[in-house]
């Protein structure tokens, strides 16, 4: 059976470590944490950690190459394993859902989102699963730079546990029994107080 891929997008450098557009990032590390796979080759302009999950070969990837610049490493990895889009998952942040919310689909658009962009530019193609991740909008009329940009609060942070545990469910969920079942079950808000 052929490797599964999964590709947290964030930016590399101390000072988005914990912010909210490197959820994706987040996310892989608990996957790491998870299922003990051990993120410390440096491949292909990312982090990567190889294992096994449900014995099926799982890569868990964090590309190197700044968010807007994702399609490089997710290319290069595809090229080399010669994977095809159905068995890659691509994490990332999306403002245009509260926090907490999950959104699994198997295709469509970028919705602004640039790694998204680079990654359906650099493959050719929009059909490949992603989990869309909740971080909300800014408050008032702070620029959505500076607030996907900032740490999570202290206050996110207790939520952002669920969150996380939700998220490695439904990786779980959509490698084992398939993504329609993965999104019939997580397309929601994951904390009990939404």
């Amino acid at each position: 059976m052929e490797p599964f891929i999964i590709f947290g997008l964030g930016n590399p450098g101390r000072e988005y470590e914990r912010t909210r557009h490197n959820i994706g990032f987040i996310a892989i590390d608990k996957l790491s944490i998870s299922w003990k796979i051990d993120l410390s080759r440096v491949r292909y302009k990312s982090i990567v950690g190889e294992g096994k999950f449900n014995n099926i070969k799982i890569f868990l990837v964090k590309p190197l190459t700044y968010m807007n610049r994702s399609g490089n490493a997710v290319s290069s990895f595809m090229n080399f394993y010669k994977i095809t889009p159905d068995r890659i998952l691509v994490i990332h942040d999306d403002m245009d859902l509260p926090f907490g919310s999950l959104r699994i689909r198997s295709g469509g658009g970028s919705a602004g989102q640039r790694g998204m962009q680079s990654i359906i530019s650099r493959l050719g193609t929009h059909s490949f699963p992603r989990l869309r991740v909740g971080i909300g909008r800014p408050p008032g009329r702070m620029e959505p730079m500076d607030y996907v940009l900032q740490k999570f609060s202290s206050r996110d942070q207790e939520d952002l546990d669920f969150v996380l545990n939700a998220i490695v469910e439904a990786v779980e969920i959509l490698i084992a029994d398939g993504i329609d079942k993965a999104m019939t079950l997580f397309n929601h808000s994951v904390l009990d107080n939404d």
